[in-house]
Formats: structure tokens, C-alpha cells, sequence
């Protein structure tokens, strides 16, 4: 496949480039050179270094909830109900997940853990959190629906 590469040498002796990359959504290869010539703007975006990040002109979010609160702006189909009730469980069982379950999947929680306690330690204590997350959006949320 041909890439094409247009530069020209700007007046400040720097290269401007328009570099055009040739690829397949599914090829690992292809993400990492994705990646890395994105990574550089990508931590001016967000100094976590997390995804997702949403760029909307000059607004950032770079919160999965908020980026959905965002989606109400674009798309006639609201990410969550209207009614108040029904938005408040959703956000509920959202926070849930976030703050209590999906941290523990983070690579960098697990490396910590890992190092900290050891890896069936760490293995146990991530299955007891998420269990528990699990357990009580569960009962909580079937008594509610």
C-alpha cells in the first residue's frame, strides 16, 4: 500500500508534514503507530494519560459520564431516561461501576497491588471488590425496577 508524504522545509528550518497512514481498524501494529503520533497531544489533552477523551471545539472532557452527558447535545436519543427517578438510578448504578468496580481492571491499579501485596493477593482482594460492586447493584437494583 503507498503512503503519501507531502513536506516542505518552513522558514524556521522546522519540517511541516501531512502524513496520511494506511491502515486496518483491527491491526495492533496499526494502533501503536496511531499511538504513538498521537500521544504527545493526547497528554496536553489529559495530563491522567486515561481515555475516552472528547474534543468539542475548545472544550475537553475527558470523563466517560460527562462524555455521555455531552452525547445529549448531538443525537436526538438521550445516553440516559428522562425521568428524573430513572436518570438517578442510572447514574447510580453508573458511579457504582466506576468508582467501586472499573478501577480494580486498571493496569496500573493491578501492577500496584501486584507489587504491593503479590499477585493472588492482588487477585483476591480485586475479586472481592468487584463481587461486592456486583452484589449490591444486583439486590439494589432489582428491588427498584
Amino acid at each position: 500500500m503507498e503512503s503519501n508524504y507531502s513536506q516542505k522545509m518552513a522558514a524556521d528550518s522546522t519540517w511541516v508534514s501531512k502524513i496520511i497512514l494506511y491502515s486496518f481498524w483491527q491491526s495492533s501494529c496499526s494502533w501503536r503507530v496511531r499511538f504513538a503520533l498521537n500521544l504527545k497531544e493526547f497528554e496536553k489533552l489529559n495530563p491522567l494519560h486515561y481515555v475516552p477523551v472528547l474534543v468539542d471545539g475548545d472544550v475537553v472532557i475527558s470523563d466517560s459520564y460527562a462524555i455521555l452527558l455531552a452525547e445529549e447535545k448531538y443525537h436526538q436519543r438521550r445516553p440516559l431516561p428522562v425521568e428524573s427517578q430513572l436518570r438517578a438510578l442510572n447514574l447510580q448504578a453508573a458511579n457504582i461501576v466506576s468508582s467501586s468496580m472499573q478501577p480494580l481492571h486498571m493496569l496500573s491499579v493491578l501492577r500496584y497491588m501486584e507489587e504491593r501485596v503479590g499477585p493472588e493477593e492482588k487477585q483476591s482482594w480485586a475479586k472481592f471488590h468487584i463481587q461486592k460492586g456486583f452484589g449490591v447493584r444486583v439486590s439494589h437494583f432489582n428491588k427498584d425496577i
